[in-house]
């Protein structure tokens, strides 16, 4: 075995943490990930004393971000969504998606278009079009005169525009139409995502399950098998004993594993408290991660735009000027996976979460969000307090260990 590079510490996936742990890579494959005690090659390196607490973690995968370091996916320029990819791989999420927030349906066709041009590149795993089918009652941090009732041949265009490059869409299931565009969604291998919804518990129960019929039987959903639900709790009506609403519906379907639910895990969106129930109600398995990222993330309080909308940031927390909603998250994935774990959810749980989970959402479990050899070199190296201290990507390292 001829290694290029070999990191020792304690290994940390979803299926593996081992206290003494080898990650072997060669060019941009790793070639073993396992006990150092069954490392196969002749000149394993010895322990570091200086590296002492070392985790060596899969590279993260975010389902769910709207850019990063000043730059939003929404503004229109291909190199600010470079930018923002680039930022955010410096930071130990090395597969994205990238999100829009709702626009015109001009501004999302040229969107969408730079954003292939950009998932061409390798940057990004994909667009992820949060809108403009959503419920204006659940609006969030999506401007309300834009948003649009489902429409087919809008959808059609949005579809060309993006070519394969568009991963995942979130609608409200109670809009009329919505059922037609899961349909297209799914043929075509795209995930449909609830969110932004008022629907009641029984629509949006049969939207999940239909939603999960529809991509397992599509040839084109090339491995993508579950709906997700968008951002669980936010934008959505809040759980009641007399009125489930969404919320139960998503619970349910993803304790089944007929969907995965996203958990903006930072502490500002979703309570310590109620990160941990979710873990504990549905399982690691079925939970996404996710950030939110807006622009302001990587950077300091001050005003920004999330789409046509202008924000301020006040102490980390991103709120829209209009209203006052949250607008849109400023942790790294990195920073959600610590907040978890503080949270009550073990490591191993976090990081599944993180990795390995959304991964399997996009079809790529393959190539991404673990540790084992023949998949991409995406290493995160954090310390005992799970700061980061390198980020190694296809092979290169994107944050230099330390």
């Amino acid at each position: 075995m001829s290694n290029e590079l070999i990191l020792r510490g304690r290994v940390v996936t979803g299926r593996l943490d081992s206290a003494d742990g080898v990650v072997a890579v060669d060019g941009r494959r790793i070639t073993y990930a396992g006990p150092a005690s069954d490392f196969p090659g002749e000149s394993l390196p010895a322990r570091d004393p200086a590296a002492a607490g070392r985790i060596l973690l899969p590279g993260l995968v975010d389902l769910h971000c709207h850019g990063a370091h000043g730059n939003d996916f929404s503004e229109g320029s291909v190199d600010g969504a470079r930018a923002a990819a680039h930022y955010l791989h410096s930071r130990g999420t090395t597969t994205l998606l990238a999100s829009l927030v709702t626009g015109s349906p001009e501004d999302l066709l040229l969107n969408l278009s730079g954003l292939r041009t950009v998932a061409a590149e390798g940057l990004i795993a994909g667009s992820h079009l949060e809108g403009p089918f959503l419920s204006s009652s659940q609006c969030g941090a999506h401007h309300p005169g834009l948003l649009l009732e489902p429409d087919t041949a809008l959808m059609g265009q949005l579809l060309e525009a993006a070519g394969t490059s568009l991963a995942s869409m979130t609608l409200a299931a109670e809009l009329p139409g919505a059922t037609e565009l899961l349909d297209m969604l799914a043929s075509r291998g795209v995930i449909p995502s609830l969110g932004h919804t008022a629907a009641t518990h029984s629509t949006a129960a049969v939207f999940l399950d239909r939603a999960a019929s529809e991509l397992r039987g599509s040839p084109a959903a090339t491995g993508r098998l579950r709906p997700t639900v968008t951002h669980l709790f936010n934008a959505m009506p809040p759980l009641h004993h007399r009125s489930p609403g969404p919320v139960a519906a998503s619970l349910s379907a993803a304790r089944s594993g007929q969907a995965v639910v996203e958990v903006i895990g930072d502490g500002v969106h979703v309570a310590p408290e109620t990160i941990k129930l979710v873990f504990d109600l549905v399982g690691a398995g079925n939970v996404a991660l996710v950030t939110d990222s807006m622009a302001a993330t990587g950077l300091h309080d001050g005003g920004y735009r999330l789409g046509t909308l202008a924000v301020t940031v006040e102490q980390g927390v991103a709120r829209v000027d209009a209203t006052g909603a949250i607008a849109g998250g400023t942790a790294t994935l990195l920073d959600v996976v610590r907040v978890t774990v503080d949270a009550g959810v073990p490591l191993q749980d976090a990081v599944l979460a993180a990795s390995s989970v959304p991964a399997a959402v996009l079809g790529l479990s393959s190539e991404v969000g673990d540790l084992a050899a023949g998949m991409l070199a995406d290493v995160v190296v954090v310390d005992s307090g799970l700061r980061l201290t390198g980020v190694l990507r296809h092979g290169e390292w994107v944050t230099p260990p330390v």
